[in-house]
């Protein structure tokens, strides 16, 4: 039913004719006050040629609303105040199981996907943006996936500190198969089988340039960062990774990564496209926590406008149709209305991935104590659910999927 047709019938629900409600209304003189109370408060009705009134026991005027030719409410058969409305969308509210039956976005540990940063150290840094959040060691990573395993989350994706001496302008390191990136996933794999391990696709943690491509001149070059990335997507394949992810927004890379999967026989390796990745500025905490801040300049060259909602559906489009099996839009909050527009246009599952800078504004205010951090959090995952995403990848997934266990949704 489109939205005309549903004001019509609403308006068609709710239509009475003046004169037919007030044929019904008692007059002021026949008015009667009973079960109105004969208290101090109590009212007198008087008429005035402006309309109906009470006086009250301290003699000030006070204004009926069941007199006069405007009258807005009724009495019913019981003598109850009614307003004479049929449909009323508070029964649908009057209880918990009410709203629980009828609840249309329910969030649950299973949506989320949990970011973890890793590190070749054998100690833990905490990432001072970011309370609560750790570059974990390898070995510290298997205890933080156990625990999140334990509230019901299975899918997580790591992102590297790279050392400095490891970074050039190519990024070959992204692709070393004993790299950081494919021991994690290696490693998850190997401990917890039926996790899904998702890896970041970018140069930037590799880059001596701080850019998620190869730097010539100044400039971002499309298809030889493409060249890097297709060599990274086929290690992290082969080190058990089950769905790459792109972040870097080079024009062609989801057809690129997918023509070299499937050339290389990895056909069920999923793809989860940075589809609408905008150059947002609440990326800062997480770049401080890969140390992975542009060495130049900014990416507004690749990386979308945060003024455009309509170029969202062209990228959609390729992407889609270059082979991605999930779209992603980065940041959430400030981007729900890109999400619902990715929702209403692609069939495609819809991710959101709520940022760092976004976790780290939160946290502050918990910190001050302008928040209720359990109630804030959970509000927040449900509205990236409201406005169309399947899957949601947060800091707070593991906090997250706790609290929802004690609500009983694990």
């Amino acid at each position: 039913m489109t939205t005309a047709a549903m004001l019509a019938v609403l308006g068609a629900l709710l239509s009475v004719s003046v004169s037919d409600a007030f044929a019904v209304l008692p007059t002021a003189s026949s008015w009667s006050t009973k079960g109105m109370g004969t208290g101090t408060g109590s009212l007198r009705h008087t008429a005035s040629a402006r309309g109906a009134k009470t006086t009250t026991s301290m003699g000030a005027d006070a204004y009926d609303p069941f007199s006069g030719p405007n009258a807005p409410l009724r009495r019913n058969n019981n003598n109850d105040a009614w307003v004479s409305q049929r449909p009323r969308p508070r029964r649908n509210r009057k209880s918990e199981a009410m709203r629980s039956m009828l609840r249309e976005a329910v969030v649950r540990p299973a949506n989320f996907i949990y970011p973890l940063f890793i590190h070749d150290e054998d100690f833990e840094v905490e990432i001072k943006p970011m309370p609560g959040c750790l570059r974990h060691s390898l070995s510290h990573m298997l205890k933080e996936v156990e625990e999140a395993w334990k509230f019901g989350v299975r899918t997580f994706v790591v992102f590297p500190k790279v050392p400095d001496q490891l970074k050039t302008n190519y990024a070959d390191e992204c692709h070393n198969p004993n790299g950081i990136v494919p021991r994690a996933v290696s490693m998850i794999k190997e401990r917890f089988p039926d996790s899904i391990v998702c890896t970041d696709v970018a140069l930037d943690p590799y880059s001596d340039q701080g850019h998620d491509g190869v730097v010539k001149d100044g400039k971002i070059l499309n298809d030889e960062t493409i060249m890097q990335l297709t060599k990274q997507v086929v290690c992290q394949a082969r080190a058990g990774s089950d769905v790459v992810a792109p972040s870097d927004m080079m024009d062609g890379r989801v057809g690129a990564i997918r023509d070299a999967l499937d050339s290389e026989g990895f056909t069920d390796v999923s793809i989860l496209a940075y589809t609408a990745k905008y150059a947002s500025a609440f990326y800062g905490p997480f770049r401080d926590a890969l140390d992975s801040h542009p060495g130049f300049g900014d990416k507004k060259t690749y990386q979308q406008d945060p003024a455009n909602g309509r170029e969202a559906l062209i990228e959609a489009a390729l992407d889609a149709a270059e082979g991605a099996d999930m779209l992603m839009v980065k940041p959430g909050m400030p981007y729900l209305d890109v999400i619902q527009r990715l929702r209403e246009s692609s069939n495609l599952p819809i991710s959101a991935y709520h940022v760092s800078g976004e976790y780290a504004m939160m946290k502050a205010a918990v910190e001050r104590g302008w928040l209720d951090e359990r109630a804030a959090v959970l509000e927040t995952m449900t509205c990236f659910k409201r406005a169309g995403a399947d899957a949601i990848l947060t800091y707070y997934a593991k906090d997250a999927a706790r609290w929802l266990c004690e609500d009983g949704l694990c």
